[in-house]
């Protein structure tokens, strides 16, 4: 199933001329980080399923917006003491010795389950910035 958004272009552009390109660019970061919170809670609470030390919650770290195939983009990854960004993966998708771990699609379900709350936050948080 796919959804193809007629207009966002020019909407972008008229809200641009409207408060600027800085502001949209500040205004577009500050719902970024709002809307990654959002699923980051999300994230821990599909995690504390099969936590075990609770390196992997802990570990979670939402880094600051960066331009990625043109587009504004924040990325949520593992960086911590105890590496758990080299298993991860483990925990997603299984292994052949494991294929079906305590955790597995945790990460999945995750942004299924924050994909509405996380774009209403940025609604929100554009509608109180304009």
């Amino acid at each position: 199933m796919s959804v193809k958004l007629t207009g966002a272009k020019k909407l972008i552009t008229d809200i641009e001329k409207h408060i600027g390109k800085l502001k949209m660019q500040q205004l577009s970061d500050i719902a970024l980080k709002k809307g990654a919170e959002v699923f980051v809670r999300e994230l821990k609470s599909q995690f504390e399923s099969f936590k075990d030390t609770g390196a992997t919650i802990d570990e979670i770290t939402i880094s600051e917006p960066l331009w990625l195939s043109g587009a504004r983009t924040i990325k949520i990854h593992w960086k911590g003491p105890k590496d758990r960004y080299r298993i991860i993966h483990l925990n997603e998708f299984g292994t052949v010795k494991n294929p079906n771990p305590e955790g597995k699609g945790a990460i999945a379900r995750a942004m299924r389950n924050a994909e509405k709350k996380y774009r209403d936050t940025i609604k929100r948080v554009i509608k109180e910035g304009i």
